[in-house]
């Protein structure tokens, strides 16, 4: 699949016009300044980009992975951090409610979470459960009508603005995975609190806690899909997950090879733009090339989500190669700026402290590999 339908051209140019608009401007200010980008996130629902793939039924357009995944590229080319908090929303909070909620749980949750009104976030990871995500220590007992969760999320994204949280807990936690539960959560909720805000390397801007559970009741009307089957619910959650973070990646190289080029053709040293040396012509070619196969990879896998398959192999292809490339191409831009890429006055030193995030949520580059790998064996 080489070329773009012109329905998906349409969104691609919608997405483009408004990130190198409203976006990019304000993105070194909101980096130094940290600040949550409330009103561009509410611009972006109004748009469609926060729920897209959500069907009309449930109040969203019924777009595709594709459309989805070529909309956060040029959102992340503007800042990768407005661009995360749009990807949690869209792949890791309404995709499992859309793919494994009740038609009663997506009339409740979807329209708003669609729309921007209420933000999403996805809370997984725990101390001492991250690569090994079935290692869940939250504990959940069954009372009444109600479930009780006790226990501490950690380097949650939209943490502290989230209104609605994808979580799970563990019936037994000797049984790791295999009793584990999944739920919504509505943030207001008693027992649900905000723990600390982690102070990052970069995106800057999306905010990421922890949370913590204390007695945290939910009604069993908000299970998420089969008691005991969170597990499945939490796997088949990240492989979209992973799509967003590698179109993530490449808004964040393909930025990065555009100040590249454009900054060695201006530069010059020895009498000459530094452009005419072949050192840096390899490096542009390198970047170039890495880009095109990561976007092909990334395609792919949206592609095959699209026609109804699972693709785990090809969906951590996509985000091995296309967070690879990411940090690949802010490393070279970086360089051929010099020492002013060094300096916080060009861009390129946001994009190297934003690229590296890229190989380690969902699920780290040795992760990927993994999966890859077990495919491939089982295959």
């Amino acid at each position: 699949m080489f070329e773009l339908s012109e329905d998906t051209k349409q969104i691609q140019s919608l997405a483009r016009d408004f990130a190198r608009s409203e976006i990019l401007p304000g993105a070194a200010e909101r980096d130094r300044t940290k600040k949550y980008p409330a009103e561009l996130v509410s611009q972006l629902g109004e748009m469609g980009f926060m729920g897209m793939f959500v069907p009309e039924e449930y109040g969203g357009f019924g777009l595709s992975v594709l459309d989805y995944v070529v909309a956060l590229e040029e959102i992340c080319y503007a800042d990768a951090a407005v661009g995360v908090v749009m990807s949690v929303n869209n792949s890791l909070a309404i995709y499992p409610i859309l793919k494994f909620g009740t038609h009663e749980q997506k009339l409740e949750y979807l329209p708003s979470m669609a729309s921007a009104e209420k933000l999403g976030c996805y809370a997984l990871t725990e101390p001492n459960a991250g690569s090994d995500a079935g290692s869940q220590r939250t504990k959940v007992v069954k009372d009444g009508d109600d479930y009780v969760l006790n226990g501490t999320k950690m380097w949650i994204t939209n943490g502290p603005q989230a209104d609605v949280c994808v979580t799970y807990a563990n019936l037994d936690v000797e049984k790791r995975h295999k009793t584990v539960c999944a739920f919504i959560v509505e943030t207001d909720s008693p027992g649900y609190s905000v723990g600390k805000v982690e102070p990052k390397l970069g995106i800057s801007a999306s905010h990421t806690s922890e949370l913590i559970f204390e007695d945290l009741r939910v009604p069993a009307k908000n299970l998420l899909g089969e008691e005991t089957r969170g597990f499945q619910v939490a796997m088949g959650t990240l492989d979209g997950g992973r799509i967003g973070i590698a179109a993530q990646s490449l808004g964040i190289a393909q930025r990065a090879f555009d100040l590249a080029l454009a900054y060695s053709q201006e530069r010059k040293q020895f009498g000459k733009p530094i452009v005419a040396n072949q050192a840096i012509q390899w490096m542009l070619a390198d970047m170039a090339t890495k880009i095109d196969a990561a976007r092909l990879l990334t395609w792919r896998a949206a592609h095959m989500k699209d026609q109804g398959d699972r693709g785990s192999r090809e969906c951590s292809m996509a985000k091995l190669f296309a967070s690879e490339c990411a940090n690949f191409c802010a490393d070279k831009a970086l360089q051929i700026h010099g020492g002013y890429g060094y300096s916080k006055e060009y861009e390129v030193e946001r994009l190297y402290r934003d690229a590296r995030i890229t190989t380690l949520y969902e699920g780290t580059s040795e992760i990927q590999r993994l999966v890859i790998a077990k495919s491939l064996l089982t295959r």
